[in-house]
């Protein structure tokens, strides 16, 4: 009989035996365990002889190595899909022009001067030289990355898009001291840059996740894509060990601080998009002139939909913040209306420097005395690196770059925000306010399989058995129960999504003399089908409580090390089971979804329940 029962229950302990040859003790011993445990050798028959018929198909995503780049590589590709390679050099990557009063700069050679020297040549929309120079101390849009060249030209940015993934390159020219001279680094031809950054975003499951250039590299040239973390595949064997000396193993940048406004980027006017920035808007001489357009997107996501950080070693460093990092609600209905703030840089950062204002906290703690007053002098120096043309009161004014209302419509007429609404907002911003702010987790919790609210609704489906002949008496069994179900991992729409294993628990008690319908309490429970307290006998094969637990199952076919097919339809899971004649077997199958974060697992409230009465007649 099969029956399919989703309910949280208590379990008996209900004594399990299999057939077995040796006795307890030779096995025990043999297993270095010691007589008397729960590894008799009935269990460690049905443990070795599971294991043997499914051990294919019994392993964890992303498990195939413990070098940490690799590793984040894989659990990536696992949650996103297959990475491309980054490719900042391509004909579809753009170059972030630079700005200076009004004009676009490049480094080129000046020819009115004897050996053409390399000078900063300035252009007006209409492509006229304006000037030369020799020096660049400010310009209208400089960074607020704040540890990278303020006024940085050339540098590269790239961006694809697969499916509902897109995949965001920053290849960034920058120097130690964080000034730009007349060198030829600076070149647009110059395929030679300082820091690679990647961020990798779902935009229906709010996944992101971030990797970065090896710290130690001097230098990284774009003339070449560079392959992604983990290689092409677990069996790029070339790729991932390239990858490894690539990538930063240390995270030593916390991207998620900076990219926390529920979205892959964050616009600012050094970005060059065409919607902010310029005067005039998108369709004004300068946007079309210099900007990139519409490159990057606009991603506007409410402050309650799912966000989340993937990659285990990085959650890990960044455990604390990214559990206190808050997003906020503006008490005066200025700015949160179409943004989303937080208490981190988009916050603390952005925010004041798009309102052209100081951040402030009206009874602060020393803490935030502290903390204040270092945001003050970073937003100071990228101040200092600002020309008066941007900030200038009369036509063309371009900061402040967002205004209440009207947003980025900036120009001469825009008034600031006012000094008590702003004040207000930054007690926000800096943790400082009541529940005026709103505050909610910026970054919401992995969900589990089956769970609608986190947009995971999958189920099993199909469940079904057969009891099929033993492959051979030497075996020790009489029969195969093999149990049959279909189930898609499409969290996040994407195809060869591999996060999410199954559990299987199983129960053994004689078959009852007039076939009873089992209770639900008979099955075993959602505690043992997770493995608590697990004695693990073979290699995925366990006992937990009262139940054998299968662990790590993947979906028929799907080997050891291998990446997935790409598939819309659900998969076929299967597993075979050693039965024994006139036995009741009790099965709970329990999904779970390696979150690849600082919550490790998360398994699904009940699962299914199927029982199979091998009668042998």
């Amino acid at each position: 009989m099969l029956t399919g029962v989703s309910s949280l229950l208590a379990c008996f302990a209900v004594a399990l035996v299999f057939a077995g040859t040796a006795s307890s003790a030779e096995v025990a011993a043999r297993q270095d365990h010691p007589p008397g445990s729960r590894v008799d050798a009935e269990t460690l028959s049905f443990a070795e002889i599971t294991d043997r018929w499914n051990g294919a198909f019994l392993w964890k995503p992303a498990s195939a190595s413990t070098d940490v780049v690799t590793r984040f590589g894989d659990e990536a590709r696992s949650v996103f899909g297959p990475i491309p390679y980054i490719d900042c050099g391509g004909a579809d990557a753009k170059i972030i022009p630079l700005e200076i009063d009004g004009n676009i700069v490049d480094l080129k050679p000046n020819p009115g001067i004897p050996g053409n020297p390399l000078q900063f040549e300035h252009r007006d929309t209409a492509g006229n030289i304006v000037k030369w120079g020799t020096q660049i101390a400010r310009c209208d849009k400089p960074s607020l990355a704040g540890n990278v060249t303020y006024c940085g030209m050339n540098s590269r940015i790239s961006r694809k898009v697969v499916g509902n993934v897109e995949w965001v390159a920053l290849c960034r020219k920058s120097t130690p001291h964080l000034e730009i001279d007349p060198e030829p680094y600076w070149q647009k031809d110059n395929p030679t840059f300082a820091r690679l950054g990647i961020v990798g975003y779902n935009r229906l499951s709010g996944e992101i996740v971030f990797f970065d250039g090896g710290k130690n590299h001097a230098h990284f040239d774009w003339t070449r894509p560079f392959t992604p973390p983990g290689g092409r595949s677990y069996r790029d064997v070339k790729g991932r060990a390239a990858a490894a000396t690539l990538y930063d193993p240390t995270f030593q940048i916390q991207c998620s601080a900076c990219h926390d406004n529920k979205g892959p980027y964050v616009i600012t006017p050094h970005i060059s998009q065409a919607r902010i920035g310029y005067p005039g808007g998108a369709k004004s001489e300068k946007a079309l002139a210099f900007s990139l357009g519409d490159y990057i997107p606009r991603t506007i996501r409410d402050e309650r939909l799912p966000f989340r950080v993937i990659g285990s070693a990085y959650t890990s460093i960044y455990a604390t913040d990214l559990a206190r990092a808050k997003t906020i609600r503006d008490p005066s209905g200025n700015c949160t209306e179409c943004h989303t703030l937080t208490t981190q840089v988009t916050g603390q950062r952005i925010a004041a420097d798009a309102a052209g204002r100081d951040p402030v906290v009206t009874n602060p703690t020393w803490a935030q005395v502290v903390s204040v007053r270092a945001e003050l002098l970073k937003l100071a120096d990228i101040d200092a690196h600002r020309t008066e043309w941007a900030r200038q009161t009369r036509q063309g004014r371009i900061h402040p770059w967002m205004v209440p209302r009207d947003g980025s419509k900036v120009d001469a007429t825009s008034a600031q925000i006012g000094e008590d609404d702003w004040r207000r907002l930054s007690d926000c911003l800096w943790k400082a306010g009541g529940e005026e702010c709103g505050y909610q987790p910026l970054f919401t919790a992995c969900p589990a399989p089956g769970t609608p609210s986190g947009g995971d609704g999958s189920q099993p489906i199909d469940l079904s058995f057969a009891i099929l002949p033993a492959p051979t008496r030497q075996l020790g069994v009489d029969r195969v129960l093999r149990l049959n179900w279909h189930y898609i991992n499409d969290y996040g729409q994407v195809p060869q999504r591999d996060d999410v294993r199954f559990n299987i628990a199983v129960k053994s008690t004689a078959i009852p003399p007039l076939g009873e319908m089992p209770l639900d309490s008979d099955y075993p429970s959602v505690g043992e089908a997770q493995g608590r307290n697990i004695d693990m006998i073979a290699s995925n094969v366990g006992i937990s409580g009262a139940a054998m637990v299968i662990d790590n199952l993947s979906y028929f076919g799907h080997e050891r090390f291998t990446d997935p097919t790409p598939s819309t339809a659900p998969r076929q899971f299967r597993v075979d089971l050693p039965a024994t004649c006139n036995r009741r077997y009790l099965v709970r199958i329990l999904p779970k979804r390696f979150c690849f974060d600082q919550s490790d697992v998360r398994y699904a409230r009940h699962g299914q329940l199927v029982f199979a009465d091998v009668a042998c007649h």
